[in-house]
């Protein structure tokens, strides 16, 4: 395990985890976690044995209360460059190949909001709570609303962000912000079932297909159709489809390989 201060990194089973690890500031974002989230990114992407990531917090308080009000990321040094960096790490989860899941196991706040957003799959313990509270602040959550609005009703968003209230995790889920939520006692083992089924799936094939879904997210329909009829074929020529398929048709397990 990679123990920098702010963020750790394992990789166990197929999954990378990178843990937020500020238990005691309630997990809040600081430059240095920015620029290890990236690293950590790319090492999961070049890793052939990881085919899921997971991000989480530690302790059971906080998943992330968003960024370290008294660190530069909040205007201090150059704070532009410090902005950029964040948004430049939601690009990344958000566009991310492989498929990632966050496990949110307290409050999810302003700017890890925008971390849980930018997640394929959230499941959430049911005492967390959301919400975007940087107006109680005389701040905005700018880049977390690029990704807000496409996740949540319009309303119910502006509601969200110009209140700064927190949300239940169940409201959460009706808004569309998480898509389960259970005991905290079973998060972690709702969390796990996720990752291992997630990891028997075909590697190859949810890279090509999340690639594809992100490159049609702005197209037109037929647009988006016709290109992703093309990559249909890409994923139909992989060596894991011609196992699928098999393994369907002799009524046993499939074995992907990634090819």
């Amino acid at each position: 395990m990679t123990t920098e201060h702010h963020l750790l990194y394992d990789v166990k089973d197929h999954v990378a985890h990178i843990t937020i690890n500020r238990e005691h500031q309630r997990n809040a974002i600081t430059a240095e976690a920015i620029g290890l989230f990236l690293g950590y990114l790319d090492r999961a992407e070049a890793d052939a044995e990881v085919r899921v990531v997971c991000v989480s917090g530690t302790g059971d308080k906080a998943f992330c209360a968003g960024a370290d009000l008294g660190s530069a990321m909040a205007g201090g040094g150059d704070a532009l460059s410090a902005f950029k960096s964040y948004a430049h790490v939601l690009k990344r989860l958000a566009a991310f190949p492989k498929p990632t899941v966050a496990k949110v196991n307290g409050s999810c706040l302003a700017g890890g909001t925008g971390f849980m957003l930018a997640c394929d799959i959230v499941i959430a313990s049911n005492h967390a709570r959301f919400g975007t509270p940087e107006v109680n602040v005389g701040l905005f959550p700018m880049m977390i609303g690029a990704l807000i609005f496409r996740n949540v009703n319009r309303k119910k968003a502006m509601e969200m962000i110009l209140l700064g209230e927190k949300l239940t995790a169940d409201e959460a889920l009706s808004m569309g912000m998480i898509t389960r939520v259970v005991p905290p006692e079973d998060l972690a083992g709702e969390t796990d079932k996720i990752l291992r089924s997630l990891t028997e799936k075909s590697p190859i094939g949810m890279t090509l297909g999340k690639r594809a879904f992100h490159a049609v997210e702005n197209l037109s329909l037929e647009d988006s159709l016709d290109y992703l009829a093309e990559k249909l074929l890409d994923v139909a020529g992989t060596q894991d489809a011609l196992e699928g398929i098999t393994a369907f048709l002799e009524k046993r397990p499939p074995v992907f390989r990634g090819i």
